[in-house]
C-alpha cells in the first residue's frame, strides 16, 4: 500500500489513518485515531523503502523505545511503534496547530521575549533527552510544533540516528538539515549534546533575525561554510537585538564544540539568566 493510499487503512488493526498532515523525505505524518482508546493520534509512517531493512527496523524500534521513556512538556509523547506490511510507523501525541517554520513564514523575526518563549520548552525537553544520553541530531523549525493553545513541543527524536546507523543515505535528509548542521556533523565526526546546542543556536539566530546565518547555491556549500566561518552576531542583521543574545548565539554556535554550552540544560539556564537580566515579560507563543 503506497502512502497516498493509506487514508482509511487500519494499521496493526488499531490505528485508523484519517488524513495527511505533513510530508518529508523519510515519512508522511497523518492524523489518526486509536480505535481501542478512542483517542486522536499522529501517525508517522516511514517510507516503504525502509520496510525491508532489518538493521533500520531494529534501530527504529530501539530509538522509539528510548524516546517513549522521556517525559517532558516540551517533547511530543511517543505512544507506540509498529510495522504494518510495507510501513514502519510511530504513534505520537497529536499536536493541533502548526510548526515553528510556518510561524516564522507568517510573522518573520521574533522579539526577544517570544524567542525565549520558544527556547524554554525546546531546551527543557532537549535537556531531559541529553540527561538520558540521547541526542536529537535534527533540530530545526520544522521539528518544533506550536499547538493552538501556545504549547511548544519538539518532535522527531532518533529518526536521523536510526537511518544513519543503518547506513541509509537520503538527499532529502541532508537538504532538510543543511542549514542547522553542526560542524562535526558536516565532517562526520562523532556527535553529542553539543551538536544539538549548535543547531539550536542556529535556530535561535533565525528566530531573532528571520534568516539563516549561512546561505549558498546548494546544501553542500551551506553546510561547509560553518567549518571556518563564525555565525555573525544577530544585532548586525537586525536592529534591537540585545548584546546578551549576541553572546548567547556566539557561545552556542562556536566552531569548537568545547567552547559551546555542554548541553541543553546549561543552554536553558543561560536563557533564563538573560530573561531575568532583561526583565523580559512572560509570553505565550
Amino acid at each position: 500500500m503506497t502512502p497516498d493510499r493509506l487514508v482509511g487503512a487500519l494499521l496493526d488493526g488499531r490505528y485508523l489513518v484519517e488524513a495527511p498532515i505533513a510530508s518529508g523525505g523519510m515519512s508522511m505524518v497523518y492524523r489518526g485515531l486509536d480505535i481501542r482508546l478512542d483517542r486522536p493520534v499522529a501517525l508517522k509512517v516511514m517510507d516503504a523503502r525502509y520496510s525491508g531493512d532489518g538493521q533500520f527496523l531494529t534501530r527504529f524500534q530501539r530509538e522509539a523505545r528510548a524516546i517513549a521513556r522521556l517525559k517532558d512538556p516540551g517533547l511530543v509523547a511517543i505512544y507506540d511503534q509498529g510495522h504494518d506490511g510495507a510501513h514502519p510507523f510511530l504513534v505520537m501525541e497529536l499536536v493541533e496547530g502548526g510548526t515553528l517554520r510556518e510561524l516564522l513564514r507568517e510573522r518573520g523575526p521574533m522579539p526577544p521575549h517570544a524567542v525565549v518563549a520558544v527556547l524554554r520548552p525546546v531546551l527543557s525537553g532537549l535537556g531531559v533527552a541529553h540527561h538520558a544520553g540521547l541526542v536529537h541530531r535534527d533540530i530545526k523549525p520544522e521539528n518544533v510544533l506550536i499547538a493552538e493553545d501556545g504549547e511548544v513541543k519538539l518532535v522527531d527524536f532518533g529518526l536521523v540516528r536510526a537511518i544513519a546507523e543503518a547506513g541509509i543515505t537520503s538527499t532529502s535528509v541532508i537538504l532538510g538539515t543543511a542549514a542547522y548542521l553542526s560542524p562535526e556533523q558536516v565532517v562526520g565526526t562523532p556527535t553529542g549534546p553539543r551538536s544539538d546546542v549548535y543547531s539550536t543556536g542556529i535556530m535561535a539566530f533565525e528566530l531573532l533575525t528571520g534568516t539563516a546565518p549561512f546561505r549558498g547555491d546548494n546544501a553542500l556549500s551551506v553546510a561547509h561554510q560553518r567549518l571556518d566561518r563564525e555565525v555573525p552576531p544577530p544585532s548586525t542583521m537586525i536592529d534591537g537585538v540585545p548584546a546578551q543574545f549576541d553572546e548567547f548565539i556566539a557561545r552556542a554556535t562556536a566552531i569548537d564544540p568545547s567552547e559551546r554550552f555542554a548541553d541543553a540544560s546549561e543552554m536553558g539556564a543561560e536563557v533564563e539568566a538573560i530573561a531575568e537580566e532583561l526583565a523580559l515579560p512572560v509570553f505565550r507563543v
